[in-house]
Protein backbone atom coordinates (compact mmCIF):
# COMPACT_ATOMS: atom_id res chain seq x y z
CA UNK A 1 0.00 0.00 0.00
CA UNK A 2 1.14 3.33 -0.74
CA UNK A 3 2.85 4.95 2.06
CA UNK A 4 1.41 8.89 1.49
CA UNK A 5 -1.87 6.68 0.96
CA UNK A 6 -1.96 5.48 4.78
CA UNK A 7 -0.78 8.47 5.97
CA UNK A 8 -3.50 10.75 4.58
CA UNK A 9 -5.99 7.70 5.93
CA UNK A 10 -4.39 8.23 9.34
CA UNK A 11 -4.91 11.97 9.05
CA UNK A 12 -8.39 11.24 8.30
CA UNK A 13 -9.43 9.36 11.43
CA UNK A 14 -7.62 11.94 13.54
CA UNK A 15 -9.21 14.69 11.57
CA UNK A 16 -12.89 12.58 12.31
CA UNK A 17 -12.40 12.87 15.83
CA UNK A 18 -11.06 16.32 15.93
CA UNK A 19 -15.12 17.30 15.09
CA UNK A 20 -16.94 17.96 11.48
CA UNK A 21 -16.37 19.81 9.15
CA UNK A 22 -16.34 16.77 6.50
CA UNK A 23 -18.86 16.86 4.53
CA UNK A 24 -19.50 12.89 3.52
CA UNK A 25 -17.74 9.76 4.14
CA UNK A 26 -17.23 9.99 0.25
CA UNK A 27 -15.07 13.59 0.48
CA UNK A 28 -13.55 12.41 3.77
CA UNK A 29 -10.06 11.22 1.94
CA UNK A 30 -10.03 14.33 -0.20
CA UNK A 31 -10.68 16.86 2.24
CA UNK A 32 -7.92 15.03 4.47
CA UNK A 33 -5.20 15.08 1.84
CA UNK A 34 -6.20 19.54 1.82
CA UNK A 35 -6.29 19.79 5.00
CA UNK A 36 -3.21 18.14 5.71
CA UNK A 37 -1.49 19.81 2.49
CA UNK A 38 -2.58 23.45 3.74
CA UNK A 39 -1.19 22.62 7.17
CA UNK A 40 2.39 21.52 5.14
CA UNK A 41 2.51 25.21 4.10
CA UNK A 42 1.65 27.11 7.03
CA UNK A 43 4.11 25.12 9.40
CA UNK A 44 7.05 25.27 6.51
CA UNK A 45 6.17 28.74 5.12
CA UNK A 46 4.07 30.75 7.90
CA UNK A 47 2.33 33.28 6.19
CA UNK A 48 4.55 36.70 5.54
CA UNK A 49 1.84 38.62 5.03
CA UNK A 50 0.03 37.91 8.21
CA UNK A 51 3.37 37.89 10.37
CA UNK A 52 2.31 34.26 10.83
CA UNK A 53 6.00 32.62 11.62
CA UNK A 54 6.95 29.40 9.99
CA UNK A 55 6.04 26.38 12.67
CA UNK A 56 8.97 24.41 11.75
CA UNK A 57 11.28 27.35 13.42
CA UNK A 58 10.63 26.26 16.81
CA UNK A 59 9.45 22.55 16.32
CA UNK A 60 11.72 21.22 13.83
CA UNK A 61 11.35 19.36 10.32
CA UNK A 62 8.17 17.62 10.37
CA UNK A 63 7.61 18.61 14.26
CA UNK A 64 10.44 16.82 15.52
CA UNK A 65 11.85 19.49 17.53
CA UNK A 66 15.76 19.51 18.53
CA UNK A 67 15.38 22.19 20.99
CA UNK A 68 14.68 20.59 24.35
CA UNK A 69 12.34 23.80 25.55
CA UNK A 70 9.92 23.34 22.58
CA UNK A 71 7.71 20.15 22.28
CA UNK A 72 7.95 17.86 19.40
CA UNK A 73 4.63 17.59 17.94
CA UNK A 74 4.88 15.15 14.94
CA UNK A 75 2.46 12.03 15.41
CA UNK A 76 0.80 13.64 18.40
CA UNK A 77 -3.25 13.59 18.02
CA UNK A 78 -4.96 16.14 15.66
CA UNK A 79 -7.93 16.89 18.10
CA UNK A 80 -5.28 17.28 20.70
CA UNK A 81 -3.12 19.87 18.82
CA UNK A 82 -6.08 21.61 17.23
CA UNK A 83 -7.78 22.10 21.47
CA UNK A 84 -4.01 23.12 22.60
CA UNK A 85 -4.35 26.03 19.70
CA UNK A 86 -7.60 26.92 20.67
CA UNK A 87 -6.28 27.08 24.55
CA UNK A 88 -3.77 29.24 23.84
CA UNK A 89 -6.20 32.03 22.78
CA UNK A 90 -7.98 31.47 25.93
CA UNK A 91 -6.65 32.51 29.73
CA UNK A 92 -6.67 28.87 30.13
CA UNK A 93 -3.14 28.39 28.22
CA UNK A 94 -0.98 31.51 27.91
CA UNK A 95 2.28 31.47 26.45
CA UNK A 96 3.68 34.67 24.97
CA UNK A 97 4.51 32.89 21.32
CA UNK A 98 2.19 30.63 20.68
CA UNK A 99 -0.68 33.41 22.27
CA UNK A 100 0.19 35.34 19.79
CA UNK A 101 0.77 32.97 16.96
CA UNK A 102 -2.91 31.05 17.65
CA UNK A 103 -4.43 34.39 17.54
CA UNK A 104 -3.46 34.88 13.90
CA UNK A 105 -4.49 31.47 12.82
CA UNK A 106 -8.16 30.88 11.46
CA UNK A 107 -10.39 28.04 12.96
CA UNK A 108 -9.46 26.25 10.06
CA UNK A 109 -5.89 26.93 9.98
CA UNK A 110 -5.48 25.55 13.33
CA UNK A 111 -7.44 22.03 11.91
CA UNK A 112 -5.28 21.82 8.87
CA UNK A 113 -1.80 22.50 11.17
CA UNK A 114 -3.06 19.53 13.23
CA UNK A 115 -3.92 17.35 10.72
CA UNK A 116 -0.36 17.89 9.42
CA UNK A 117 1.58 17.32 12.47
CA UNK A 118 -0.66 13.70 13.32
CA UNK A 119 0.12 12.40 9.63
CA UNK A 120 4.14 12.70 10.70
CA UNK A 121 6.41 9.81 12.38
CA UNK A 122 8.39 10.79 15.22
CA UNK A 123 11.23 10.08 15.87
CA UNK A 124 12.64 8.14 18.66
CA UNK A 125 13.94 9.62 21.89
CA UNK A 126 15.70 8.39 25.15
CA UNK A 127 15.97 8.16 28.35
CA UNK A 128 19.54 9.29 29.43
CA UNK A 129 19.30 8.67 33.25
CA UNK A 130 18.73 5.06 34.11
CA UNK A 131 17.79 5.49 37.62
CA UNK A 132 15.44 8.19 37.27
CA UNK A 133 13.95 6.50 34.29
CA UNK A 134 13.29 3.24 36.60
CA UNK A 135 11.31 5.55 39.21
CA UNK A 136 9.74 7.70 36.92
CA UNK A 137 7.98 3.84 35.37
CA UNK A 138 7.05 2.65 38.70
CA UNK A 139 5.04 6.11 38.60
CA UNK A 140 4.12 6.12 34.90
CA UNK A 141 2.70 2.37 35.73
CA UNK A 142 1.66 2.47 38.95
CA UNK A 143 1.13 6.05 40.34
CA UNK A 144 1.97 6.72 43.81
CA UNK A 145 -1.10 5.35 45.98
CA UNK A 146 -0.64 7.00 49.00
CA UNK A 147 -0.83 10.56 47.57
CA UNK A 148 -3.32 10.14 45.39
CA UNK A 149 -1.57 9.97 41.96
CA UNK A 150 -2.92 7.71 39.35
CA UNK A 151 -0.43 5.77 36.66
CA UNK A 152 -0.05 8.01 33.56
CA UNK A 153 -0.55 5.00 31.84
CA UNK A 154 -4.35 5.09 32.26
CA UNK A 155 -4.92 8.19 30.41
CA UNK A 156 -1.85 8.09 28.41
CA UNK A 157 -1.48 4.46 27.50
CA UNK A 158 1.01 2.33 28.51
CA UNK A 159 3.78 3.11 25.47
CA UNK A 160 2.59 6.53 26.23
CA UNK A 161 0.34 7.31 22.46
CA UNK A 162 -2.30 9.05 24.48
CA UNK A 163 -5.89 8.60 24.16
CA UNK A 164 -8.08 10.73 21.37
CA UNK A 165 -8.73 13.38 22.23
CA UNK A 166 -8.61 14.44 25.70
CA UNK A 167 -5.28 12.95 26.27
CA UNK A 168 -1.94 13.79 24.61
CA UNK A 169 0.50 11.05 22.55
CA UNK A 170 3.98 11.82 25.51
CA UNK A 171 6.31 8.99 24.10
CA UNK A 172 9.60 10.37 23.17
CA UNK A 173 8.98 13.73 24.30
CA UNK A 174 11.81 16.21 25.74
CA UNK A 175 12.16 15.56 28.93
CA UNK A 176 12.38 19.82 29.65
CA UNK A 177 8.80 19.82 28.19
CA UNK A 178 7.70 17.63 30.20
CA UNK A 179 8.76 18.98 33.61
CA UNK A 180 7.90 22.30 32.36
CA UNK A 181 4.25 21.37 32.13
CA UNK A 182 3.97 19.59 35.20
CA UNK A 183 5.24 22.72 37.07
CA UNK A 184 2.93 25.21 34.77
CA UNK A 185 0.04 22.96 36.10
CA UNK A 186 1.32 22.42 39.78
CA UNK A 187 1.57 26.08 40.16
CA UNK A 188 -1.60 26.77 38.51
CA UNK A 189 -0.53 29.26 35.27
CA UNK A 190 -1.84 26.16 32.54
CA UNK A 191 -5.00 25.99 33.59
CA UNK A 192 -6.65 23.88 30.57
CA UNK A 193 -6.31 20.55 32.79
CA UNK A 194 -8.14 20.35 36.18
CA UNK A 195 -6.88 17.01 36.09
CA UNK A 196 -2.91 17.48 35.40
CA UNK A 197 -3.43 20.58 38.07
CA UNK A 198 -4.63 17.91 40.94
CA UNK A 199 -1.89 15.45 39.80
CA UNK A 200 0.76 17.82 39.69
CA UNK A 201 0.05 19.50 43.17
CA UNK A 202 0.33 15.73 44.58
CA UNK A 203 4.20 15.39 42.96
CA UNK A 204 7.21 16.31 44.04
CA UNK A 205 9.70 17.92 41.94
CA UNK A 206 11.89 14.08 41.51
CA UNK A 207 9.03 12.88 41.15
CA UNK A 208 8.02 14.90 37.53
CA UNK A 209 11.33 14.42 36.62
CA UNK A 210 11.40 10.68 36.79
CA UNK A 211 8.23 10.61 34.83
CA UNK A 212 9.55 12.58 32.31
CA UNK A 213 12.93 10.85 31.93
CA UNK A 214 11.02 7.53 31.74
CA UNK A 215 8.16 9.03 28.65
CA UNK A 216 11.43 10.59 26.80
CA UNK A 217 12.56 6.92 26.48
CA UNK A 218 9.05 5.14 25.58
CA UNK A 219 7.92 4.54 21.84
Amino acid sequence: MNRAFVSFVKVLLLAAIAGPGLASAADAPAAAVADAKKGAALYTGGDPARGLAACISCHGDAGNSTMAANPKLAGQIAAYTHKQLVDFTTPARANPVMTTFAKMLTAQEKKDVAAYLAAQTPKQGAAKNKELATLGKKIYRGGIAERGVAACASCHGASGAGIPAQYPRLAGQHPDYTIAQLQLFKGEKRKNSAQMTTLAKRMSDEEMSAVAEYVAGLK
